[in-house]
């Protein structure tokens, strides 16, 4: 037999008769708990009246909210310049690192340029400090009720999430003692989010400092999702975890989405706040991973310096008047309703409402209770299964009064139908 004959045997005795193309392991362990939820919820919305979403957490939906007209100009200016079309470093352009070092960095928290990293918003900052930090095998600690990409990002790494549950007799305040518990010598790090999606609370000085001691106890680094900060409201004050600690290694997340209003421009970032030099290799682990996608976008990017210099803050202060009014509003008129339960919301943009199922005659938990809201009412909520705390709902409280008090009315009579 010749050469020839010889290999291309071989590569028959090799061929598949059947074509086997399976999704790989990473994507398969990639769940979006709240698209996992809604999609298998029946939620045609009642054709005889308008939808009103009090679902989607995008604060533009409606288009009462606005960025500032000098982000816009900053944007523009950079447009023109043809100067910001090209690649840029993958941790983030020099000019927005210097910025953001110079507009954040604190006494108690002092930052350089060397530590941040600019992501793709911060959902891929969470993705990059997760990624640093934990490796496959390893849990993390996520909040309960908490932001369902937390886990989207941590099971497809194969990495365990372990939930420690928040108080909603105490606005949502982390329950210390359950936290403690779930602590072992496997556990990576400990992710926190305040201002709170999908709570709405803000913590005090008094239990950010404690939840510090436990992880100096423990030494536990923390990842802090603070993309809402300052976005708290009445006599709440908003404190940045890293500037409680001198010990603790910090991973701050932030971004332009919520306070500046343009959750699409898709930039975020981390602040590495390691005053102990205990994260030299998350550092480069930060660096090598930003080379996935080699940067953010390099035309908001390079448009960070005006856009967080120069908008006024009568603009944050418009925006938090709003939200506090609207907070006020659906406070006072969702706690007239018989069968729920409300808590207040202290920053952020959305209440966690209580459905309290024992009082309806025919709504058994919080998804049925969503999707025959949507049937009946066209009022789109989500259910709290979505965040790993059933029986609940969260609603986002940004769009326009008129909206909101239709929202709500629409809940009342649906309420009243099923209420025993």
């Amino acid at each position: 037999m010749s050469s020839i004959q010889e290999s291309t045997s071989k590569v028959i005795a090799r061929t598949k008769t059947d074509w086997n193309i399976p999704a790989s392991i990473v994507s398969r362990r990639t769940i979006n708990p709240i698209r996992d939820v809604v999609f298998k919820m029946k939620v045609t919305p009642n054709p005889e009246k308008e939808e009103i979403s009090l679902a989607l957490g995008d604060p533009t939906l409606y288009g009462n909210l606005n960025v500032a007209e000098n982000c816009i100009d900053a944007v523009i200016t950079q447009l023109k310049s043809h100067k910001a079309n090209g690649y840029l470093p993958a941790v983030g352009a020099e000019s927005a690192r210097i910025a953001l070092a110079k507009k954040f960095s604190t006494k108690e928290a002092p930052l350089t340029p060397r530590d941040i990293v600019v992501a793709s918003g911060a959902s891929d900052a969470l993705g990059l400090a997760i990624g640093a930090l934990c490796n496959e095998g390893q849990n993390i600690l996520l909040p309960r009720p908490g932001f369902s990409l937390y886990q989207t990002i941590s099971e497809s790494k194969g990495i365990e999430c372990r939930y420690y549950n928040l108080l909603p007799d105490r606005n949502w305040e982390i329950d210390l003692d359950h936290l403690a518990s779930l602590i072992d010598d496997n556990t990576a790090c400990l992710l926190i989010n305040n201002p709170s999606n999908p709570c709405g609370s803000n913590f005090t000085r008094q239990h950010l400092e404690c939840i510090l001691t436990l992880c100096e106890i423990y030494k536990l680094p923390v990842i802090s999702d603070e993309i809402y900060e300052d976005m708290v409201f009445g006599d709440n004050i908003f404190y940045p975890l890293a500037n409680l600690s001198e010990t603790v290694p910090i991973l701050k997340i932030s971004g332009l989405a919520k306070r500046y209003l343009v959750p699409g421009w898709r930039v975020g970032w981390i602040f590495i706040h390691d005053r102990n030099n205990l994260l030299n290799e998350i550092r480069d682990g930060l660096a090598s991973l930003s080379n996935l996608i080699l940067g953010a976008n390099s035309l908001i990017q390079s448009a960070i310096p005006d856009i967080i210099m120069n908008t006024p803050q009568s603009f944050y202060d418009a925006t938090n008047r709003f939200l506090e009014e609207n907070a006020k509003l659906s406070a006072s008129f969702l706690k007239k309703i018989s069968g729920l339960h409300v808590i207040s919301p202290q920053g952020a943009m959305y209440m966690m409402i209580g459905i309290n199922v024992g009082e309806f005659k025919d709504i058994k938990n919080d998804v049925e209770f969503s999707e025959k809201l949507v049937q009946e009412e066209s009022v789109l909520c989500l259910p709290g299964k979505s965040f790993h705390y059933p029986n609940y709902v969260r609603i986002v409280i940004t769009a326009p009064v008129e909206k909101l008090k239709e929202a709500y009315q629409r809940i009342n009579e649906f309420c009243v139908r099923h209420h025993v």
